[in-house]
């Protein structure tokens, strides 16, 4: 996948990191909560990546550590990495929410049913709101954290907000 693929040789541009690095970061950044990636994804895709010639391996022993590969971008990493900014902002732009398979089926439910599948999704996107707004509370004045993640925080919120407004519109509605 194109977007993994991004997510790591963007990583190991800005520093040399080991696969289990990279993953540690994906958690820290909470990139799965808006990227579709996994943890054996992110190991499979480090492999990938080495072995098309984008990645070097190096071994690195830490203290009394067993070694680990630490991965470097390669000139053949650099050029990927560039294709895959222009080619990924210049796609169509698409949102899938899950929940949208319930909302198109609420016509098949009885009356108490539908609420309480609105009800539900209404609950999931404030406590993803809450989720939102904590951390980006808590990493808004942190200088480590680049403002290229603070921004996807904030286009999350917004979204999250947004989608609050619309379900009270589809509420009002049913």
């Amino acid at each position: 996948m194109a977007t993994i693929d991004l997510i790591v040789l963007g990583m190991v541009k800005q520093r040399p990191l080991s696969a289990y690095d990279i993953q540690k970061l994906v958690e820290y950044r909470n990139i799965s909560r808006w990227v579709k990636i996994s943890t054996p994804s992110i190991y499979k895709k480090v492999i990938q990546l080495e072995e098309k010639g984008c990645l070097a391996a190096s071994m690195v022993r830490e203290g009394k550590m067993a070694e680990k590969a630490v991965y470097t971008l390669t000139q053949e990493g650099e050029r990927e990495f560039e294709r895959l900014m222009l080619e990924i902002s210049g796609e169509p732009i698409r949102i899938f929410l899950d929940f949208n398979a319930v909302i198109v089926n609420l016509d098949s439910l009885p009356a108490d049913r539908r609420r309480l599948c609105i009800e539900r999704i209404e609950q999931s996107i404030r406590t993803l709101r809450t989720y939102l707004e904590e951390n980006m509370d808590r990493k808004e004045d942190l200088p480590e954290v680049p403002e290229t993640g603070k921004a996807v925080l904030r286009q999350q919120l917004i979204l999250a907000q947004s989608i609050e407004a619309w379900l009270a519109s589809v509420k009002e509605k049913m």
